[in-house]
């Protein structure tokens, strides 16, 4: 059932995969377990455990006390095991992205990217720790009005404790290592609680850690449902950091984490703006791209496209005709679009679908659904009354919004309560500024389609898109704080002239 020999270990005789905590693969002691539906088959695929809050105790006073003797082991050391941990997940990449096809549905080339990709961030993020990691400053005291040179201050970074990771369904393996990755180059301990869908794929990156050899309880991987261990994980006393990404759960985390460091994305509504003199080319195969790879189900997907009315006739077709060369079916043949992750998902993009319909919207595709597939749907003359055009469908579905300005695409942009990523097409170099300057969003991509990589760029959001930034160097810093160390000399010491 693992798909390799390496991994026997983490499945049990019952088929259910286990839960990984102070270096072992264990059974939980609630006898229970949680079912993890394969969004093609809307039929059940794997089983993994249902841990307890106790369980959770468990996992945090191991990870506490492991991470005192991590902080202690040289920087160079926690480098060489994570560029070890690379290599072990890239070379099982096979196995792990055929649980991805199955647990999320991504097509198959797009899962073994993943894993790749995954693979080469933990070795570029014990590059960098060690880099960033290695370097402190020396601070002077007469720099500042009215003091003489009698200080000298040294600082350095140090981890935080235990960092509590939550990676979302659709990049499980990637979006984990992204947390995992800066937590343990910067001397901290690591609880992953992976999405329900994805868990498996995740566990199995866990896995390629545990081959590495790091130290016992560094590394905890713990599942279960959210009802039961949710807030209890969060809530714990004993967590230093929180890094989250998903949606609105996000939001309530942070309103009971208390006084700890919060990375959190949560979300976006992208809207790509297309000026007159925009390449039509180059901007509709961007938004096929961006709006509808991997099913449309990434938080930088284009989420409402805003054309100028002069150009809009023209931009239409040129999608619509590339709409119409996209596959459809399960994500084994690599297809573009396959089923969205779950029947609720499902649901709640038919119903933004019907909303628009009811609105008048024009349907540039007839809407299809088969289970959890949903036909890639393109809607033109969407008005700011539908839901669509504010809410994130999370899906194959596409509206386009005609403005008659550029004032009036970046108001309906800053209007939205998501400011994660945007995008403007323009020859204009200047516009192309002036309009990024002026949009509320974390990051715009001039000429391209919103992407979170390379994964070393800074990653942001504001408004309800998030807290804090990602990217590599930012996790790092994230998740350290400065120490300072003063030394106070007898007398002002000058060097010599």
């Amino acid at each position: 059932m693992t798909g390799n020999a390496v991994f026997k270990a983490i499945v049990d005789e019952a088929e259910v995969y286990k839960y990984y905590s102070d270096g072992e693969w264990r059974k939980s002691s609630s006898g229970k377990s949680v079912p993890i539906i394969n969004p093609t088959t809307r039929k059940p695929q794997y089983k993994v455990q249902a841990c307890t809050q106790e369980e959770v105790n468990q996992v945090m006073e191991a990870a506490t006390s492991a991470q005192k003797s991590w902080a202690k082991t040289p920087l160079w050391k926690r480098a060489e095991l994570l560029h070890k941990a690379a290599a072990i997940l890239k070379e099982h990449k096979a196995p792990i992205a055929d649980f991805l096809v199955k647990e999320i549905a991504k097509p198959a080339k797009d899962a073994v990217t993943e894993v790749v990709r995954s693979g080469d961030l933990i070795s570029y993020t014990a590059e960098e720790g060690v880099r960033i990691l290695g370097e402190g400053k020396f601070l002077v005291s007469d720099s500042f009005p009215g003091n003489e040179r009698s200080k000298y201050c040294l600082t350095s970074k140090i981890p935080l404790g235990v960092v509590l990771a939550i990676p979302p369904f659709n990049y499980p393996v990637n979006l984990a290592v992204s947390k995992i990755a800066p937590a343990l180059i910067a001397g901290n301990a690591l609880v992953l609680k992976p999405p329900t869908q994805g868990a498996v794929a995740a566990l199995h990156m866990v896995h390629c850690f545990h081959l590495a050899g790091f130290p016992k309880g560094l590394i905890s991987c713990i599942t279960g449902k959210g009802s039961e261990i949710g807030d209890f994980l969060t809530m714990h006393p004993l967590v230093k950091c929180i890094s989250f990404t998903g949606g609105d759960t996000g939001a309530a985390i942070s309103k009971k984490a208390g006084m700890i460091p919060l990375q959190m994305e949560l979300g976006g509504k992208d809207a790509c703006i297309v000026l007159e003199d925009a390449d039509l080319d180059l901007v509709a195969a961007n938004i096929i791209k961006g709006g509808f790879s991997y099913s449309g189900q990434r938080c930088t997907a284009v989420k409402v496209v805003l054309v100028m009315v002069s150009v809009a006739d023209a931009l239409v077709e040129k999608v619509n005709t590339k709409v119409e060369k996209l596959t459809v079916g399960p994500p084994e043949e690599d297809c573009d679009i396959t089923p969205v992750v779950s029947e609720s998902s499902a649901n709640f993009i038919e119903g933004l679908v019907v909303d628009a319909k009811q609105k008048g919207a024009t349907f540039c595709q007839e809407y299809k659904r088969e289970g959890n597939l949903i036909w890639p749907l393109l809607l033109d003359h969407v008005r700011p009354d539908m839901r669509i055009a504010w809410e994130e469908p999370f899906g194959p579905v596409l509206p386009v919004i005609r403005i008659n300005s550029v004032e009036e695409g970046i108001h309906h942009c800053n209007a939205s309560n998501f400011g994660l990523q945007g995008c403007v097409f323009t020859r204009d170099i200047n516009k192309a500024i002036m309009i990024s300057d002026a949009m509320e969003t974390g990051t715009v991509q001039i000429n391209s389609a919103p992407a979170r990589g390379p994964d070393h760029f800074p990653f942001q959001g504001l408004k309800d898109s998030g807290i804090g930034s990602q990217g590599i160097t930012n996790s790092i810093n994230m998740m350290t704080k400065i120490k300072s160390t003063v030394i106070n000399l007898p007398s002002p010491s000058y060097t010599m002239g």
